[in-house]
């Protein structure tokens, strides 16, 4: 996901062609006020929206999943796990074939196959059946991250970028967010199948009104999937010691974020709280919090530098899972408040890094960012939800803690790595 929707973060493949300059009248890519900017960006956007409600859209009714087959937190748990898996494990063979086939045509076909399952989900027979359409929509998914990004770098004028990629993130988030507050209050009144498949209604007029919108690619030229190539790439980041720690960082920022969110609802379903499905539902409201951090993390990366901005995102993470542990409804609020703000800025910071480390290949690099980050979603929602199962909420936030003390860690090696080679940039 982007720093703004626990999602993806967006950067520019290095194979991509993109002039310095986009000054000249010649250049007939999309810019602000433009033929087809508009329609391009409001195209994207609810592309961001289907697939971010989709992807997450089973997190806010996991007691009720879990009261209908009889199952344990850690087992519902596998409903957003399988999705973010199949995320993670497909992204970078989505970002090889829109190489081949197209981004338009990628994102096309992995919103209709999202979409498609997302009206079968609420027929689930049985929570093995659940997990297994969930696997294979989190696996269509892929494919939007995977696509955009090359997208707009190809089509977009490079001063409309960051603008054009703003309005995506955004999508992303207002996904997130609203597929969790939608199905929580939808649950509350009618269950918890009928309110998958409002999401997935939802996602189907975003993908329709998306097809219609997308401008046909201008810019696109096919290249062959060489596997070879792509592998070798893969395997020159994987080597690079910064990169494999920011990949780390990522991971263990998404597994806090990840095991809260997943077992928030048990937490605020039992006592003390006693709380119904459309306000817990509506506690996801707070990642707009998140939307605010992220965007000023470059700031604090001027003051502090990225290490200095890591430690504080960490900590800050770490004190609202303390502060979580109290029996006060306000204070756990808190807790969230602060926990959120954390994950967003470390995260931020963390898959900006990773594009101005990388010197070739950047959208591999970045889609192998995407892809630990969201195997740490997985974990923390399955780890997050046995400890809670084992434990209750103080074994959701030990598992937290120590992936913020990992991030810590992590943290201190480069700082270590850093003093060994003053020349080299360490995380």
């Amino acid at each position: 996901m982007s720093p703004a929707s626990t999602g993806a973060s967006i950067t520019v493949d290095a194979a991509t062609t993109v002039p310095v300059s986009d000054t000249s009248a010649s250049d007939s890519r999309m810019t602000p006020g433009g033929p087809g900017y508009r329609r391009m960006s409001l195209a994207l956007f609810l592309a961001g929206v289907a697939t971010f409600a989709l992807l997450y859209s089973t997190q806010a009714l996991l007691p009720l999943i879990s009261g209908e087959f009889g199952v344990a937190a850690s087992e519902a748990s596998w409903t957003v796990a399988a999705a973010t898996g199949g995320l993670a494990l497909f992204v970078l063979p989505m970002s090889a074939l829109s190489e081949r086939f197209g981004r338009r045509t990628v994102m096309t076909a992995s919103l209709a196959v999202a979409v498609t399952v997302g009206l079968l989900v609420p027929f689930a027979p049985s929570l093995g059946a659940l997990v297994v359409l969930r696997a294979v929509q989190g696996a269509a998914l892929a494919g939007l991250p995977a696509s955009a990004q090359a997208y707009l770098a190809e089509e977009v004028r490079p001063k409309a970028l960051v603008t054009a990629i703003g309005l995506f993130v955004a999508g992303n988030s207002v996904g997130g967010m609203s597929g969790r507050v939608i199905t929580g209050w939808v649950a509350q009144e009618w269950g918890w199948r009928v309110a998958v498949g409002a999401i997935g209604l939802i996602a189907v007029g975003c993908a329709i009104a998306f097809r219609l919108l997308l401008p046909a690619p201008r810019h696109f030229t096919a290249g062959s999937l060489r596997p070879r190539v792509l592998l070798g790439t893969v395997r020159d980041h994987l080597a690079n010691p910064l990169l494999r720690r920011l990949y780390a960082i990522g991971a263990l920022f998404m597994t806090v974020f990840g095991g809260v969110y997943t077992v928030i609802g048990y937490r605020l379903t039992g006592a003390p709280f006693g709380l119904p499905q459309g306000i817990i539902g509506s506690i996801f409201l707070v990642y707009l919090v998140g939307t605010v951090s992220a965007s000023t993390a470059g700031r604090l990366v001027g003051r502090l530098g990225r290490r200095g901005a890591l430690y504080l995102a960490g900590g800050t993470t770490a004190a609202g899972l303390l502060l979580s542990l109290v029996p006060s409804l306000p204070l756990v609020l808190l807790g969230l408040v602060l926990i959120t703000a954390g994950f967003f800025a470390g995260h931020a910071v963390a898959s900006s890094a990773v594009s101005k480390t990388a010197t070739r290949g950047r959208a591999q690099a970045s889609a192998l960012y995407q892809s630990t980050y969201y195997i740490g979603s997985s974990v923390g929602s399955t780890v997050g939800a046995t400890a809670f199962h084992a434990d209750g909420w103080e074994g959701t936030v030990g598992v937290g803690l120590l992936a913020v003390l990992g991030v810590v860690t992590i943290t201190v090696l480069g700082s270590v790595a850093a003093r060994r080679s003053p020349a080299a940039i360490a995380a």
